[in-house]
């Protein structure tokens, strides 16, 4: 995942705990990057009236254009670092999973405590230090993957549960029927937080 993606994943974390103002060196020390590549960052923002520039600082004006802005450029496939097919059911696979963040529909179901629509693929977070229990656990298959492993950054593993703007820019990227059905829930939770 891009820098930048961590600087959109933070400010979009902030305001569920409706903090509307940042400053760039907060977010560079918090997303370990430079003040010039949050700047970089913003640019977009500053162009398309979602971001308030200050001289100290900004304010979210509209979150939604931040939200499907990283939506529309990110790109799950490359934060792939194993997948598998498991004859499992998912629930029997999400039990066996070693320390992890689920997103996708998984993710969904934790934190909200149902799922819109039944699902097929379990989509988790692992950290490099814990990819060998997921290989032993679930050894390579031929078929199509049903357990879709991807890398945890290192912003990420500050969490304890998945951001909901993760939870949506990735599931934005899934191609799914389900997936919409997932979508279509999630941006109403996130209307009611990102006013």
């Amino acid at each position: 995942m891009l820098k930048k993606e961590w600087i959109y994943r933070e400010i979009l974390h902030q305001l569920e705990s409706k903090n509307n103002f940042f400053t760039q060196k907060d977010l560079a020390a918090v997303c370990s990057t430079s003040i010039g590549n949050v700047n970089k960052a913003l640019k977009p923002f500053v162009h398309m009236n979602a971001i308030d520039k200050k001289h100290l600082g900004f304010r979210v004006i509209d979150p939604r254009k931040i939200l499907f802005y990283w939506a529309s450029f990110r790109r799950l496939e490359k934060d792939i670092v194993y997948q598998t097919f498991v004859d499992m059911s998912v629930r029997e696979i999400e039990k066996m999973m070693p320390p992890c963040l689920f997103t996708a529909y998984s993710g969904y179901k934790f934190r909200f405590h149902s799922a819109p629509a039944d699902y097929s693929e379990v989509f988790a977070y692992i950290s490099d230090e814990t990819l060998d229990k997921v290989l032993e656990k679930f050894p390579k298959s031929r078929k199509k993957p049903n357990l879709i492993i991807l890398t945890m950054d290192d912003h990420l593993k500050r969490f304890k549960k998945i951001p909901l703007a993760q939870l949506f820019v990735d599931l934005w990227n899934i191609n799914t029927w389900y997936a919409k059905e997932f979508l279509n829930e999630l941006e109403g939770v996130l209307n009611g937080i990102l006013e």
